[in-house]
């Protein structure tokens, strides 16, 4: 009939809790589970991302210097590749005689000089130099270790082994022990220059990755380590691991 209400007067209204159709939505049915092998492999694929992100700092600093390196014409210092470990087996003492393990020197960038306990005139111009270029990295500096490996067994005259042990703000240099066998077979010189013409330069990982000329340029020397030490920030962190 015209005008007139369909549903029926009589009708009791609804309930609480009633199953009234009309009062149901899409967002009381149940929500929609994932099949097992699709949870599966979200997990995985989270995992996988968490652990990338951890590992990318790395993976981008050795990328940009051992891969993709449009400034490699530019280096000063020669880049050692494949990098070398320092071996495992490498006798090192301290000048009182006592053993050195290897795994000591990781975790800090390494200025290595390589020369005689007499130290000659070209030994005292790569130390002056070695702590000349370390200063030069200003807050940088804490990164670089400066250490000189001893050839042989003679006493290290006293006033060069006081100029080792640092002051005015210089930590002291880590001198040690090491024969020059044992030297050879890890670092090697430019064909026709021996071992104790050249700067050494080691990362903290243990891996010989740079010698520096023979006729050494400081300055020169020392942008190439800004750019190692700001390429590999994200990862290296002053001082070495307790």
């Amino acid at each position: 009939m015209p005008g007139s209400n369909s549903s029926d007067p009589g009708a009791a209204p609804p309930t609480r809790g009633s199953a009234d159709p009309m009062a149901l939505t899409v967002h009381d049915g149940p929500a929609p589970m994932l099949p097992t092998g699709a949870r599966q492999h979200r997990g995985r694929l989270t995992m996988f991302l968490v652990l990338l992100a951890c590992a990318a700092p790395v993976i981008v600093s050795y990328f940009t210097y051992f891969v993709w390196r449009p400034d490699a014409r530019n280096n000063y210092a020669e880049l050692i590749q494949p990098t070398r470990s320092m071996p495992p087996g490498l006798a090192l003492h301290a000048l009182d005689g006592q053993s050195v393990p290897v795994n000591s020197l990781h975790g800090q960038w390494l200025l290595l000089v390589v020369a005689g306990a007499n130290c000659d005139a070209r030994c005292e111009a790569h130390l002056f130099e070695q702590r000349q270029i370390r200063e030069m990295t200003g807050r940088e500096r804490d990164r670089i270790d400066r250490v000189w490996l001893v050839t042989d067994d003679a006493p290290v005259r006293p006033e060069i082994a006081q100029a080792m042990k640092g002051g005015g703000g210089t930590p002291a240099a880590t001198v040690l022990r090491v024969s020059r066998e044992s030297v050879a077979a890890w670092l090697e010189p430019e064909p026709g220059k021996s071992l104790e013409d050249h700067l050494y330069l080691v990362d903290p990982m243990g891996e010989w990755m740079m010698r520096a000329p023979a006729a050494l340029e400081p300055k020169r020397l020392h942008k190439d380590l800004e750019r190692l030490l700001r390429a590999s920030s994200f990862w290296d962190r002053p001082g070495r691991e307790p």
